[in-house]
């Protein structure tokens, strides 16, 4: 069976009403993130970073999976699909998907601050100071902020260098490590870059970009690699 790697960024998830962080109007404009998503904000006003957290968490709830989600999901049929995803949703858990690598965390999950590995699924938007991990510490979100390691970007490798067949989409491949990953797919294997904005490296090659937003490309890339497994 043909191996899939996806690797999706907030492009995707922007389609179903998910606020990004560099489009003109994205989070950062209105939020240094110094103040919210790094330890040393955490330490000095942990009120404001859950604050930041629940409204983005409470945002989740709100939203659906969109064509683009779904369109992955249902590869699965098809293909063996590994999605490693930059975005901290579970859009693609929703629409389906089965083998999803979340590389910055996940916002309905938290964890204990005594212990990275002691992480709780959360039933609602709301996370508060005095909410406590199974081991008495206090809970923080479950996202790799900006200065910690990145825990999820070895097997996020191992998964790249084995695919047949690399999608990206959504992603302005501008964050590190996430962007690295590139540069580990096979040589020989062919690349979709599907974003508005798509470019393809000078230096890559069988690269083949989709100008065009996940909801409208995806399905379209998706319809082409089934019909090529079909005729195999």
């Amino acid at each position: 069976m043909k191996r899939i790697v996806v690797l999706t960024g907030a492009g995707i998830s922007a389609e179903s009403g998910i606020k990004t962080f560099r489009d003109d109007d994205g989070l950062w404009r209105t939020h240094r993130f110094e103040d919210l998503a790094t330890p040393e904000a955490w330490e000095s006003n942990p009120e404001l970073v859950l604050d930041f957290y629940n409204e983005r968490r409470k945002q989740l709830f709100e939203v659906e999976p969109n064509a683009g989600h779904f369109a992955l999901a249902g590869l699965e049929k098809y293909c063996q699909v590994d999605i490693i995803t930059q975005n901290v949703d579970d859009l693609h858990e929703r629409a389906g998907s089965t083998r999803v690598l979340h590389l910055h965390g996940e916002l309905k999950k938290a964890r204990s601050t005594m212990n990275a590995d002691l992480i709780t699924k959360l039933d609602s938007w709301e996370l508060k100071l005095g909410d406590k991990a199974a081991d008495g510490a206090q809970l923080r979100p479950h996202i790799v902020w900006f200065g910690e390691a990145v825990p999820a970007i070895s097997p996020a490798i191992h998964l790249v260098k084995k695919a047949d067949l690399f999608l990206v989409i959504g992603t302005s491949l501008q964050v590190y490590p996430a962007a690295s990953l590139l540069g580990y797919a096979p040589a020989s294997i062919p690349i979709y870059l599907i974003d508005p904005k798509a470019s393809a490296p000078n230096h890559y090659k069988n690269v083949i970009t989709i100008r065009e937003n996940a909801t409208a490309g995806v399905p379209k890339v998706v319809s082409e690699i089934i019909q090529t497994s079909l005729n195999l």
